[in-house]
């Protein structure tokens, strides 16, 4: 069974057609790396895989189960689509840090506000609130550690560089322990010399089998942790295969142009 499959996803904004019709899917512990110019639909295909936009067309199923389909006509309510997005992590280019909050704040503000939420539902008691807020705590810790900032547990995010801000929101990704984790061009906003820490972070969490949707306009980086390659354009996907058949082989000659330009930048 497919992690993940996407089928036929619309989305227009307005007049504008962003995406076409797109259809892939993913299996656990698998990496698709999506590449292409901008405005392929790369970013608005992410944000309708974590419901920051409502597709106009196709489904979305994760693990077997129906997560979206805009042919059901029906509405998604706030609920429904807070327990959704709990299926995807995303981390944004730009990493959207709280700048009033410390580091291990950042990472377990979520996850204390959806199960203290739940524990109070259930009408918990407060020694079993207190138990699952210091539960976060610890994991929090753990994935600070793992993203190599412990020492980093209290600062803000003005005190750190990019870098560092980039993999505290990893981390925060990975906070809520989602199936799959997407990236938005991780890279983007930073100085190259800030860039390797935080694709070294990526490829470690490729080594311990994580589920991975990464759009990327590093090409090196993408031929190296990808399984598989989607090549967008004009809102389609142009191109699709393992590295080597896509990096190595390309058919269409827009994939070509694109990674001629890519690879001699």
């Amino acid at each position: 069974m497919n992690m993940l499959e996407v089928k036929n996803i619309t989305k227009s904004f307005g007049q504008q057609e962003v995406l076409k019709g797109v259809s892939f899917s993913l299996k656990q512990g698998e990496v698709l790396v999506i590449i292409g110019s901008s405005g392929s639909g790369k970013t608005t295909l992410l944000r309708c895989l974590n419901f920051l936009e409502t597709p106009n067309g196709g489904s979305i199923y994760v693990n077997g189960e129906e997560v979206f389909s805009a042919d059901s006509g029906k509405k998604l309510s706030d609920a429904q689509l807070r327990d959704r997005r709990l299926h995807f992590g995303l981390v944004f280019q730009s990493f959207n840090l709280f700048p009033q909050h410390d580091v291990l704040k950042n990472v377990t503000l979520a996850p204390t506000l959806y199960r203290t939420t739940e524990l109070k539902k259930k009408k918990a008691s407060k020694s079993e609130i207190k138990a699952a807020k210091a539960e976060i705590i610890e994991q929090g810790e753990t994935l600070v550690d793992m993203v190599g900032l412990s020492e980093k547990l209290h600062e803000h995010p003005c005190r750190l560089s990019g870098g560092q801000q980039q993999r505290v929101a990893i981390a925060r990704a990975l906070a809520l322990n989602p199936d799959i984790l997407c990236f938005d061009e991780p890279t983007s906003a930073l100085d190259p010399e800030l860039t390797g820490e935080v694709l070294r972070v990526i490829r470690s969490l490729k080594d311990q089998g994580r589920t991975m949707v990464v759009v990327t306009h590093e090409m090196e980086f993408a031929r190296g942790v990808a399984d598989h390659v989607i090549y967008m354009a004009d809102g389609i996907i142009e191109e699709e295969g393992t590295p080597e058949e896509v990096f190595g082989n390309p058919k269409s000659e827009k994939t070509k142009l694109f990674l001629a330009a890519g690879f001699n930048k």
